[in-house]
């Protein structure tokens, strides 16, 4: 992709690096989504392990898992998050538990260690064109049986099809183009991919074993929908228990806002 792309990404999450952390805990789906993440996590990451995290932001993921005993080499492209992640690993003296890299998912093959897991989460990797781009470094920084866990946003998210209604065509079924798509955060443009569960299974090929596809927001609303939740409550949380008890069954483990998405390196 053209440099303009990345310097266009830099700059909007460096602004947004600002409140990220105050917008994060005032969400009331994205904090339980990030639980629920969290809890995917666990049942498949042995402890101890030694993680690579691709788009870490100001760094919550990172300092969840290393308080959780893990090790976490963090990398992100923007100047601004990278600034939050080492701050925020001094103030919590965490240095012995994280590492900070400022690098696109692209340029992984700079990385000179090997990991047990490789983990992204809430659609960074979504910046990505070609998945491929990422996934044809991955062997060559994993152990034996490691495990790649990201939260990849999908082409089938239901909620967005109800701009259809509003006359809103090309924004409900704006997932579905194979060109990606434009957007704008905090002023600055750049292009969004989108991609369904059998192209990220396509992307990983032969060196990988599927394990595992889980929605996030099959039925409920995303974050950006702010006005339901705050007006619906109680529906919000009917959607939130049949997202509990679907969320992994087929179809709907495969739509959603995102989905998270587990993979095992076979060696």
């Amino acid at each position: 992709m053209e440099s303009s792309h990345w310097v266009s990404i830099n700059k909007a999450f460096s602004k947004q690096s600002i409140h990220f952390d105050q917008d994060d805990e005032a969400n009331p789906v994205l904090q339980t989504w990030r639980k629920r993440v969290y809890h995917h996590v666990d049942q498949f990451v042995k402890p101890g392990s030694k993680i690579l995290e691709l788009n870490a932001g100001t760094g919550i993921d990172a300092i969840h898992f290393a308080k959780q005993g893990h090790t976490v080499h963090a990398t992100d492209l923007s100047d601004g998050m990278v600034a939050a992640i080492n701050k925020k690993i001094v103030t919590q003296g965490l240095s012995n538990k994280i590492s900070v890299q400022q690098l696109s998912f692209q340029d992984i093959h700079q990385i000179k260690e090997k990991f047990d897991v490789v983990f992204s989460n809430f659609g960074g990797i979504n910046c990505c064109d070609d998945l491929t781009k990422i996934t044809k470094h991955l062997p060559l920084l994993l152990n034996s049986n490691a495990l790649v866990i990201w939260v990849i946003m999908p082409r089938v998210a239901p909620w967005e099809w109800l701009w259809f209604f509003k006359g809103k065509f090309k924004m409900a079924f704006r997932r579905f183009s194979t060109q990606g798509v434009q957007a704008k955060l905090e002023g600055e443009v750049f292009t969004t991919f989108y991609y369904s569960l059998r192209e990220i299974k396509n992307a990983f090929a032969d060196h990988f074993e599927f394990l595992r596809s889980e929605a996030l927001g099959a039925f409920s609303p995303p974050p950006g929908s702010e006005r339901f939740i705050s007006n619906f409550p109680g529906a919000l949380k009917g959607m939130n228990r049949l997202d509990h008890w679907l969320s992994n069954v087929f179809p709907f483990n495969r739509w959603g806002d995102h989905i998270i998405v587990t993979f095992r390196f076979k060696k």
